[in-house]
């Protein structure tokens, strides 16, 4: 049974330490901000809109949230500072045409590939999936990775 004389217990034994906190995988962060809406927490479809903060919406989620200003709902911190449809930009994405997330029926009897993404860079082919910095023009609407911005060193866009 123990401690009956044969054992003697070590102090590691009996004292028990701080619990570590439990870490956030970064690649599951990145992942979760590019494919999941940031305020409905639904899967980001088309049209998509983007907020001054870089962050990714589905526009009806969006428009939902503008409409229902009710006393009882609280203001999400996720788009708190949206006060009209003004303040997000309609996204224009170009398809990666790597990507088949959608066009196959999911049995689960397939490997989904989370760093696969669905959207690229139309100008360097560099894939939307967390691991590159992309910007957007406000005026036009068009994404493009950071590295292709500096090879295009202009404001306007390429299309």
């Amino acid at each position: 049974m123990g401690c009956d004389g044969g054992t003697i217990p070590k102090r590691h034994e009996l004292v028990k330490g701080p619990r570590k906190a439990e870490k956030v995988d970064k690649n599951a962060e990145l992942v979760a901000r590019w494919y999941y809406c940031a305020l409905s927490q639904e899967k980001l479809c088309r049209p998509i809109v983007a907020c001054e903060l870089g962050r990714l919406y589905n526009k009806d989620a969006v428009i939902e949230f503008l409409l229902d200003k009710s006393a009882d709902k609280t203001p999400m911190e996720a788009a708190s500072h949206i006060k009209s449809i003004k303040n997000v930009t309609e996204l224009n994405l170009a398809d990666n045409p790597a990507w088949s997330g959608d066009k196959e029926s999911i049995k689960g009897d397939k490997y989904d590939d989370i760093q696969s993404a669905r959207f690229i860079c139309p100008v360097v082919g560099l894939e939307m999936n967390g691991r590159h910095r992309f910007c957007f023009l406000r005026n036009c609407g068009c994404v493009f990775s950071e590295r292709a911005l500096k090879e295009i060193k202009s404001e306007v866009c390429h299309k």
